[in-house]
């Protein structure tokens, strides 16, 4: 699989990894654990619609025994909250992945701004590496997940310090059925990740994000273990 990185002269030995309880980032997290690196998980609270994420990364970093921090930056909120995902007014839309449905859940330059942190966060400890996890199905929405702006911030994150900071995205040119699939061959349990838009006790199954975790467990012949909404029928999908 691609991967977008600078090669440094000495490979890193510990990496920062944005870690915000979903899928990907999840998939991310023990690739990097598998690589014998040192694990810093970096998640972010900037006002997003719900904390469910954010709990379930702390969960799994507690019970991996790994450094993890939630940095509060909601002093930002009222700079991105024309969105969805960071705007409790609006209405979440639902269907798949579109252009004419979706765009409302794009967070303005929410990846710089994460990216940046981040980078920061691995200057300041050392380490050698971000890892983040962008992935091909985010291309058509999310600008900020595309290989051209993932390629200009790894160049950035090589020149802003004095300590050169490579930026690592493996699925960059990927799917979430391709994550997923390794995943499940590392016997993860996609259990202790949360993906809905929407906060509530049980998964939505309606909006985008459901939709294609839902799509990528049917290409991979597998069962969702998150419990949805009664209305969800996995077999449908």
């Amino acid at each position: 699989m691609s991967s977008t990185s600078s090669t440094p002269s000495v490979l890193p030995t510990s990496t920062v990894v944005i870690y915000s309880g979903g899928m990907d980032s999840y998939t991310i997290l023990h690739r990097a654990i598998r690589e014998g690196l040192d694990v810093h998980a970096l998640s972010f609270d900037y006002g997003q619609r719900h904390a469910r994420e954010l709990d379930v990364a702390a969960r799994v970093c507690k019970q991996l025994n790994i450094p993890h921090q939630i940095v509060d930056i909601r002093a930002i909120h009222s700079l991105i909250d024309n969105s969805a995902l960071t705007n409790p007014d609006q209405a979440m839309p639902t269907g798949d992945y579109a252009d004419d449905n979706l765009r409302a859940t794009v967070v303005p330059n929410r990846n710089m701004i994460l990216l940046s942190l981040a980078i920061a966060k691995a200057v300041n400890i050392g380490a050698g590496r971000v890892d983040y996890g962008a992935h091909g199905g985010d291309h058509v929405l999310y600008p900020d997940c595309r290989p051209e702006f993932v390629d200009a911030m790894n160049h950035v994150a090589g020149i802003a310090n004095f300590e050169s900071v490579s930026l690592h995205a493996p699925y960059l040119r990927t799917s979430k059925t391709n994550i997923l699939r390794e995943g499940l061959a590392m016997g993860l349990d996609y259990q202790h990740t949360w993906t809905c838009y929407e906060g509530r006790e049980l998964a939505c199954g309606e909006c985008g994000s459901c939709r294609e975790r839902l799509d990528a467990f049917a290409a991979n012949n597998a069962v969702d273990p998150l419990p949805y909404a009664p209305q969800t029928s996995q077999e449908s999908r």
